[in-house]
């Protein structure tokens, strides 16, 4: 089933952005990640078994919206598509990516760090992007002072966030949601604590929805 990108940002207020290194431990976290209200997750291709660790999220965890990132190249975007990803995530957003990701049919959150690359952006009919490296960028600030002349884009910024930085960020009206680890880092999973993952999510919702 295609899902917009509008109706995937909406799912929930954090994207957690994971580190897969073993490629069984793929389902249970995803299923962690929704049994406490997560759902949604971007499976990173920092480690080789990323894409076959997305490929059995999408096969067994059908509940739950499944990014794939950072996409570099037009091979890597052919390469996500392939195992069953809902949106594609790119840390930068180069003219012929752009062009791919706006060809492909899929969701996606490009990214941008500039307004320059974020009006590239919207003449390729992108309203939804990510923001990164969100922190060093110039962070909730920076996207405040963009959603005056540029009002009709939203972002979902990544980079530097943790459950208390989220907060300034969720305030603005051009954020719907931000991506972050903290919801499920390398060293839980490592662990395979999937009730602590569990429970991160919970508290995390509890605090960041209105």
């Amino acid at each position: 089933m295609t899902r917009s990108i509008e109706d995937i940002v909406a799912l929930s207020p954090v994207i957690p952005v994971v580190v897969v290194e073993a490629v069984q431990d793929a389902v249970p976290l995803a299923e962690a990640l929704l049994e406490g209200g997560i759902g949604i997750i971007e499976i990173t291709l920092r480690t080789p078994q990323a894409l076959e660790a997305a490929a059995r999220v999408a096969k067994a965890v059908p509940g739950i919206a499944l990014g794939i990132g950072s996409v570099l190249d037009h091979r890597q975007l052919a390469a996500a598509r392939d195992a069953g990803a809902h949106f594609i995530v790119t840390p930068g957003t180069p003219p012929k990516l752009g062009e791919a990701l706006a060809r492909s049919g899929l969701a996606a959150l490009p990214g941008s760090g500039t307004v320059s690359e974020m009006l590239a952006l919207r003449d390729l009919g992108f309203r939804h992007m990510k923001f990164f490296p969100a922190e060093p960028a110039g962070g909730a600030a920076y996207l405040k002072a963009v959603s005056g002349p540029i009002s009709d884009l939203r972002f979902c910024p990544t980079g530097g966030i943790d459950a208390e930085k989220a907060k300034s960020y969720l305030a603005l009206p051009n954020v719907p949601c931000v991506g972050g680890s903290w919801l499920a880092p390398e060293a839980l999973v490592r662990a395979r604590d999937w009730a602590a993952i569990t429970k991160r999510s919970a508290e995390t919702l509890a605090a960041l929805k209105p």
